[in-house]
């Protein structure tokens, strides 16, 4: 059932029926959602009224604008030390099956070999691994900027930082200073999981902390560096957990302003020791954005990561609060390996083509949603 936008009582008559109504008037009002908001709107049955609702949001924001960019993913190497419940893409050590580890060349030829590609962005993330030099990180950097300088480098979770941080006898604000001097010009938002301590000793226990995360974005902030934030979901999380997550990176936004994009990652169970579970449905998806987007009311933009929804959701996700496709993510290896179907990389063509056939406006945009061609 569809709602009938033109009529204001009937408008109301569903949003009251689905339980809303009082949220919707501290929307109108400019009043922030609090815990027990959030966790409303998840429970709520009727999710196109809570669509509806997450679609304003957006459109008063972006209107019909959805922002997408000309990226290549770069995972350099899955060798890691984490044992991450949910993680298919990891090795514990070189040697074992599927595990690699790029050389320079390697991983520069990534970008050698689009030279015909006006790529803007390389996103790389990484296992931790524990043998590596950490010139090895720092010539990576400069390698892709002497290929092409005006690429932008978004690299390394706050989680590596942390591991490099431990691993080289470094502080975190070290770490950022000497990979910035290097050409980071942006921070991933991968690594945040779920904050909830309960949560986090479960499936990521041997991974930096919510605090530490938290600290890293802060201090990337503050040294002019801005970040994205994410929020894996779907698993053995509780909705209120959810919801604490969302306002803890709310409250970090308030304190420094350095977030741009909220980015809800789908749980993905193949290949991982949470096999048992079954993922996130497309409606839990949706709703997921929906909320992202009516709680965080001071991150500008709410990601569809299409690698880890499915393009149709990712499609359908744009009316229900996401404003952002992220690109062409050539190369991603981390959701393939979890058992995604979707392709391995979107053409800008066929981008634009799916934000237009949902009824949206394309607008190319730069790491810094710098908007390059509308």
């Amino acid at each position: 059932m569809s709602i009938d936008k033109s009529s204001p009582v009937a408008l109301r008559d569903r949003l009251d029926a689905a339980g809303l109504g009082d949220i919707d008037e501290k929307l109108r009002a400019g009043q922030r959602l609090t815990l027990d908001d959030g966790v409303r709107l998840f429970e709520c049955d009727d999710l196109l009224a809570l669509g509806w609702l997450a679609n304003r949001a957006r459109e008063r924001r972006h209107g019909r604008r959805t922002y997408f960019n000309h990226n290549l993913r770069l995972e350099a190497t899955n060798v890691c030390v984490a044992s991450c419940l949910f993680c298919s893409f990891a090795r514990r050590k070189e040697g074992d099956p599927d595990a690699y580890t790029m050389s320079l060349d390697q991983a520069w030829n990534k970008l050698r070999e689009r030279a015909d590609q006006p790529i803007t962005e390389i996103h790389i993330v990484n296992g931790l691994h524990p043998n590596l030099p950490f010139s090895y990180y720092t010539e990576l950097l400069r390698g892709f900027k002497r290929i092409r300088p005006e690429v932008t480098l978004k690299a390394f979770t706050a989680v590596e930082i942390a591991f490099f941080a431990d691993l080289y006898h470094m502080t975190d604000e070290q770490v950022l200073r000497r990979l910035i001097a290097a050409g980071l010009e942006s921070l991933p938002g991968g690594g945040a999981e779920i904050f909830a301590e309960r949560v986090r000793q479960k499936i990521a226990s041997d991974k930096c902390g919510s605090e530490r995360y938290l600290n890293i974005h802060r201090v990337a902030h503050r040294l002019g560096i801005k970040s994205n934030v994410t929020m894996l979901y779907g698993h053995i999380e509780r909705y209120d957990e959810r919801v604490d997550h969302m306002l803890r990176a709310r409250a970090l936004q308030d304190e420094t302003g350095g977030f741009q994009a909220f980015i809800p990652l789908a749980f993905h169970p193949d290949g991982n020791r949470m096999r048992k579970l079954p993922p996130p449905t497309a409606a839990d998806t949706l709703r997921t954005h929906a909320v992202a987007r009516l709680v965080l009311d001071n991150i500008d933009h709410i990601k569809a990561f299409w690698v880890a929804t499915g393009v149709d959701v990712a499609q359908t996700a744009l009316w229900f609060g996401a404003d952002d496709l992220d690109g062409t993510v050539q190369e991603e290896r981390i959701y393939h390996m979890a058992g995604s179907d979707t392709p391995f990389i979107l053409s800008t063509g066929q981008i634009r083509n799916l934000i237009t056939a949902a009824g949206f406006e394309p607008c190319e945009r730069d790491t810094m949603y710098k908007v390059l061609q509308a």
